[in-house]
């Protein structure tokens, strides 16, 4: 794709506010200026905002304020007017019922503060879960030139001589402690030895994942997604990043140029041969609503089927991000992509120039890490988007993170009405369930929860534990956590809360799983699944007022990105009328 910049200089959306001398002018630049902001500031020059999700109840971003600084500094440097802007913050590790219930009202209010206030251009600092969708799904409706910078994941945990993973070894100490191979005191023990330092989690869970689609689509550059936090290359980053959104501005380089179909289909490729979270089908198909790109889940199936998973990071694999970096980071896995012929390679980046000039050069310094595709861990990694009359609109599956011999199951359903059934259950040595039955879990999705939990990877029952099992087909409408693994079918869709099929399954019906056949059936004939479901009322949680009420009602399904529907498509940033 060629990119034509516009012509400069020109006057910006914030001269707006701070050029000339009317009354309203005068109202807004003098007030700025009891900062210390000289005269010569509000020449016409660029005023970017940095968008910062800096907060102390998000850990992972816990360091985005000196970031910001050095964001700041390339700024300064490249003739434009720096303004930190802190926005919402929705933390994965805080937020109750999930945090991707707020995901959306971060998007709204963000958008609506790039829109109201005096900024050309966006930097946007994020790095927990959540945060890196939101402000992209914010700069698409706005469609002002904008730039990604994330925080980085913290350096690797070791744990008894073990290199553990945040997040996917919560998971597994927790199994090991309930099937007795771990004490609770070494479970503590633990707790320090894996979250060591700034940053996001260091395994390819969803932080990683979506620092890498960002990446992968254009919106940040190379080499970003992988430099840890701790790291001066992080820094540098960040402040090569400021110097960018400057030009950027100058040349009109905006989302809506570079979130393109092809950038979305490079997206879902690289997912596929990182071994991302599924949490990125439902974040991309959000950020490609807003940019109103035609991006479906059979757009997920068709470009990642056939993606090897060539990145060797838990939970999939071994290693963790740090040493992602170390061998080369996302820029290689890239170059592998061009060379097999699965590279949109003249796609647009925030460089304004194509994704494969920023890595053919890339050097892969570690194959065990970044493995050639005759060692992947998996010939067909990607996500699995499996349909059937138990998920006519679709449901996803991680075959990288599953176990091969469940990939093709029959088994009786173990059904748990909601989360607090299965918690009042899963421990009683009394439920009958064995390693063939299949778990589901209703009324998760983002109405039922409501907002859509990272539940779906449902620990296993004790009795199974002890006897040394350690998967199980699990079928929800939830989430999982990127950092999570196992054979877990996410995201089912239509709900159960809305009167989906999932909400007819019964304790003792079978259902047939066929992932390579991409294919998930309730074994009862239609006619009593209709019959089931004319017979069904809601038994979820159902708000009365305020944000959870607004989201329960406007919320859309999994399969388009859970969205609210109002908020979809790209609104502009015009400016509005005087405030006086």
């Amino acid at each position: 794709m060629t990119f034509k910049p516009a012509p400069w200089p020109r006057k910006l959306r914030s001269q707006e506010w701070y050029g000339g001398t009317s009354r309203d002018v005068i109202y807004h630049r003098g007030w700025l200026k009891n900062q210390g902001h000289p005269e010569d500031l509000f020449d016409g020059r660029p005023i970017i905002g940095i968008l910062n999700t800096w907060s102390d109840l998000t850990p992972c971003n816990g360091h985005l304020r000196e970031l910001s600084e050095k964001v700041k500094a390339g700024v300064w440097e490249a003739g434009g007017f720096p303004v930190e802007v802190p926005v919402f913050s929705a933390s994965e590790n805080t937020f109750r019922p999930t945090a991707m219930m707020f995901r959306n009202l971060a998007a709204m209010s963000i958008e609506e503060q790039i829109r109201g206030q005096p900024i050309d251009g966006c930097v946007l600092m994020v790095g927990c879960d959540k945060t890196t969708p939101s402000l992209l799904m914010a700069a698409a409706s706005c469609d002002l030139p904008s730039i990604v910078v994330t925080g980085g994941p913290m350096l690797n945990g070791w744990f008894q001589g073990e290199r553990v993973g945040a997040g996917t070894h919560l998971w597994r100490f927790s199994e090991a402690v309930k099937a007795g191979e771990m004490t609770q005191q070494e479970f503590l023990d633990a707790e320090a030895a894996v979250t060591r330092s700034s940053g996001t989690c260091n395994t390819m869970g969803t932080a990683s994942t979506m620092a890498s689609m960002a990446e992968a689509l254009g919106m940040a550059l190379s080499g970003n997604a992988a430099i840890p936090a701790v790291d001066s290359r992080r820094r540098v980053m960040a402040q090569l990043t400021g110097r960018r959104i400057v030009q950027m501005v100058k040349d009109d380089l905006k989302p809506s140029d570079i979130m393109t179909k092809a950038a979305f289909e490079n997206a879902v490729r690289i997912n596929g041969a990182i071994g991302g979270s599924t949490n990125a089908v439902i974040h991309l198909l959000a950020i490609a609503g807003r940019v109103g790109i035609d991006f479906t889940l059979d757009d997920w199936d068709r470009c990642g089927r056939d993606v090897a998973t060539i990145v060797n990071l838990q939970p999939s694999g071994k290693y963790l991000m740090e040493e992602f970096f170390y061998a080369g980071g996302l820029p290689v896995v890239l170059k592998r992509l061009g060379e097999a012929g699965l590279l949109h390679g003249d796609a647009l980046t925030v460089s304004g120039g194509a994704i494969w000039d920023e890595v053919k050069d890339a050097v892969n310094w570690n194959e065990d890490v970044i493995l050639p595709v005759e060692k992947a861990l998996t010939q067909q990694g990607g996500i699995a988007v499996l349909r059937g009359n138990l998920a006519p609109k679709g449901c996803v599956l991680k075959p990288s993170a599953a176990s091969k011999h469940l990939l093709q199951h029959r088994g009786r359903a173990v059904v748990f009405e909601d989360i607090d059934d299965y918690k009042a259950r899963i421990n009683d040595d009394d439920l009958d369930i064995d390693e063939t039955c299949i778990m589901v879990l209703k009324n998760c999705g983002p109405r039922g929860y409501p907002g859509m939990s990272e539940v779906g990877n449902m620990g296993l029952p004790p009795k199974v534990l002890k006897r040394g099992i350690t998967d199980m087909i699990r079928i929800s409408d939830a989430r999982m956590s990127g950092t999570a693994y196992g054979t877990v079918i996410l995201h089912t869709s239509p709900e159960a809360a809305v009167g989906g099929p999932l909400a007819a399954v019964r304790t003792g019906d079978m259902i047939e799983v066929d992932v390579p056949g991409r294919r998930i059936h309730l074994d009862i004939p239609d006619e009593e699944l209709a019959a089931r479901l004319a017979d069904w009322t809601p038994s979820h949680d159902r708000a009365e007022s305020g944000y959870q009420w607004l989201h329960q009602q406007h919320v859309e399904g999994a399969d388009t990105g859970a969205d609210l529907g109002f908020l979809k498509g790209c609104r502009g940033a015009p400016v509005g009328k005087d405030s006086h």
